[in-house]
């Protein structure tokens, strides 16, 4: 059953208020605070670099965001290519290819 829309509320005075926007909206307007678990010597080498750059560590954990976000083309390496025969030949007269034990046999042959 779909949701019926929003109707604007009365004021105790008569007058209508419109409808609350949806909070979600409004959640990340300004900066937010957060805790990241960085390995130690990954911690120790940013500071050191932002101490060099004169920047903060916050600064440089932003660019390093953005030009991962920005980065385009596949986040993973592209899928392997699987090797494929191009000889000729086929199989030897007398192997039922639909048949595991006419192949196996076959296979036993050669070794």
């Amino acid at each position: 059953m779909p949701a019926e829309p929003r109707r604007p509320r009365k004021r105790p005075s008569g007058a209508e208020q419109p409808a609350p926007e949806p909070v979600y909206r409004f959640l990340y307007t300004g900066p937010v605070k957060t805790t990241l678990d960085l390995d130690d010597d990954l911690l120790a080498r940013a500071k050191a670099l932002a101490a060099r750059e004169r920047t903060s560590l916050t600064a440089l954990i932003e660019e390093g965001l953005r030009l991962r976000l920005r980065r385009r083309g596949p986040s993973r390496p592209p899928a392997a290519r699987l090797a494929v025969f191009q000889g000729r030949g086929g199989l030897v007269v007398g192997v039922d290819p639909l048949s595991n034990r006419s192949l196996s046999d076959a296979a036993d042959d050669d070794a």
